[in-house]
């Protein structure tokens, strides 16, 4: 009868030494990832701070009219491009039109007026020297009469009428230095343009020819028309939102990073990030230019109170605007709402958090030439009714009224303004 072979010893001790290198192996590898892991985050990943919580932001520009009218044309739809100055809305504009020549007839006729008052000096400085001149006669008879009456040549009675003739030239010269006295007030250190009565009726001529011109609504920027709501033949009212513009050009990014993120965080900090819309291909390159004076629920409409029995605290997340550059939205633009990833770079820490942020002017030119147009039909209604005939330094040329009836030392609008502004009559 056979006996069963005993496994021998050598069995479990080999086992026992693979499985001691396989555990030894692991921890190698355990911990070649440790220290790969820690020299990463030392040299590098505690340099960054990253968040998806990222939207695109931009400014959206609404038109709205200054004055009131009906709605004639809408030259402009949504997702279309529109640059600074083109006219997007046009109203109806012939009740301003009647108002703008009410108010250049009335400049005509008060141009004329003080004219006449300039031309008063000479007439008044004409009579006082007749007056004088009658003045001298009645004296020089008086003074005849006074000699020969001595001789009874003369009798008493002639002698009483030259006297009185000699105190009523002396009044006739007081009344026309007096009139010219009262003349002059109305015309002193002034000249045709700068009268108070002709600024006063340029101002009004002013006044119409802006309202007149903002019958057309212009675009104050370059961009892309969004929310039009207007219709032709729609009543609208100073304020109503007609469209919006949004200059894709100018965009930013407003990050949201929680508090414990931002203790290292700094204005000028360059910023990677990368666009849903892209994917990771695609990665701009921005930098902090502010944060934001209160996180989002300190500006909501229902404010968190959190002085409650049952508080809980909630780690909050603080927008932080991040610049991006313009040489990449022009080759991949981006629009507003669109989601991003961010990661910032915290390892340069000089700078601030709070007033270093460089201050942003937002401005549009387009208004001006209103302006301009106004004063250069100012001045052609004056140059026109003005004269050549008048007092010395009366005579002003279109700049020169132009400037005189504004009160302000404006721009000279040039020819085509003046163009522009005649055909507009």
């Amino acid at each position: 009868m056979s006996t069963p072979s005993q496994p021998t010893a050598s069995t479990p001790t080999a086992n026992n030494g693979k499985r001691r290198r396989m555990m030894t192996l692991l921890a190698i590898v355990i911990l070649i990832v440790a220290v790969i892991y820690g020299l990463y985050y030392f040299l590098v990943a505690r340099f960054h701070e990253e968040t998806d919580d990222a939207y695109v932001n931009g400014n959206v520009v609404q038109i709205t009219p200054q004055v009131t009218g009906t709605v004639i044309a809408v030259n402009a739809d949504d997702t279309q491009t529109v640059k600074a100055g083109d006219p997007l809305v046009k109203l109806d504009p012939a009740d301003a039109r009647v108002a703008l020549e009410q108010a250049e007839a009335n400049l005509a006729q008060t141009v004329r007026q003080v004219r006449g008052l300039f031309a008063d000096d000479n007439q008044y400085q004409a009579q006082m020297a007749v007056r004088q001149a009658d003045l001298s006669r009645a004296q020089d008879d008086l003074r005849r009469r006074m000699t020969v009456a001595q001789t009874g040549a003369v009798s008493q009675e002639e002698i009483s009428h030259a006297r009185d003739a000699v105190r009523s030239a002396q009044a006739a010269l007081d009344a026309a230095r007096q009139q010219l006295a009262s003349n002059r007030a109305l015309t002193a250190n002034t000249t045709i343009t700068s009268h108070p009565n002709v600024q006063a009726a340029a101002a009004k001529v002013r006044d119409a020819y802006l309202a007149h011109a903002r019958n057309t609504l212009p675009a104050p920027v370059t961009g892309y028309v969004a929310k039009r709501s207007v219709q032709v033949g729609q009543r609208v009212a100073p304020g109503n939102p007609l469209m919006a513009i949004v200059p894709l050009n100018a965009v930013w990014v407003d990050a949201n990073f929680k508090e414990v993120q931002l203790k290292h965080m700094r204005i000028g900090q360059p910023v990677e990030l990368t666009a849903d819309v892209y994917g990771s291909s695609v990665k701009y390159q921005g930098k902090v230019v502010g944060f934001s004076a209160g996180t989002g629920s300190a500006f909501s409409l229902l404010p968190a109170q959190n002085a409650t029995g049952n508080w809980i605290k909630v780690v909050q997340r603080l927008p932080v605007r991040i610049a991006l550059d313009p040489k990449q939205l022009e080759q991949h633009p981006l629009r507003i709402g669109l989601s991003m990833q961010a990661d910032v770079n915290i390892k340069d820490s000089e700078g601030g958090q709070l007033g270093d942020a460089p201050n942003t002017v937002y401005q549009t030119s387009v208004f001006d030439q209103y302006g301009h147009e106004a004063d250069a039909e100012i001045a052609r209604v004056i140059a026109a009714n003005a004269g050549t005939n008048v007092s010395a330094g009366a005579t002003a040329t279109a700049p020169q009224a132009a400037q005189g009836a504004s009160g302000s030392n404006r721009q000279k609008p040039s020819a085509a303004h003046d163009t522009h502004a005649a055909a507009m009559m």
